[in-house]
């Protein structure tokens, strides 16, 4: 059963995903349930009609490139403490990007590419799409609500 919660994560990423898309999938595989975004990057490569990069938990890396493929939209995909509940999955844009209290794991860097790409594309759309993670140690096993999410996205993509 999809939640309320992620059937308008879903609508929303529907609506946002037109023209050029580049994903960023953002997250360290090292420290459990963080690597969704990775591993749903990795999951996604040469399956969507998006560029699609694994920014692991350096995506500052990837600006250059991402700037120089001149997208119309930008997705970040990312573990976000947002107080939701495990595998909960919310798509994040305008002010909701600005509240840099939301990020755990990569708040600096995020915010700084957040900025950097606003600044550099203008008329692009950048928004994020945020999982609630459970667990955020030192491991690679991730949680059965996250495992659970990374396949409902990943399905979102694939299957659309």
């Amino acid at each position: 059963m999809v939640k309320n919660s992620e059937a308008n994560a879903l609508g929303h990423l529907k609506l946002h995903l037109t023209g050029k898309v580049v994903i960023v999938g953002i997250g360290n595989t090292l420290r459990s349930d963080d690597g969704i975004g990775s591993i749903l990057a990795a999951r996604l490569q040469d399956k969507v009609p998006y560029i699609v990069y694994d920014g692991s938990s350096s995506p500052e890396n990837y600006l250059g490139k991402i700037i120089k493929d001149t997208p119309d939209t930008i997705l970040l995909i990312d573990a976000v403490d947002f107080g939701g509940e495990a595998g909960e999955i919310r798509f994040l844009e305008g002010e909701d990007i600005q509240t840099v209290n939301f990020f755990s794991t990569h708040d600096a860097s995020i915010s700084l590419a957040i900025s950097y790409l606003k600044n550099s594309l203008k008329s692009a759309g950048i928004f994020i799409l945020a999982i609630q993670p459970k667990i955020l140690v030192f491991g690679d096993k991730l949680s059965p609500e996250i495992k659970g999410a990374l396949g409902q996205i990943e399905e979102w993509f694939t299957n659309g």
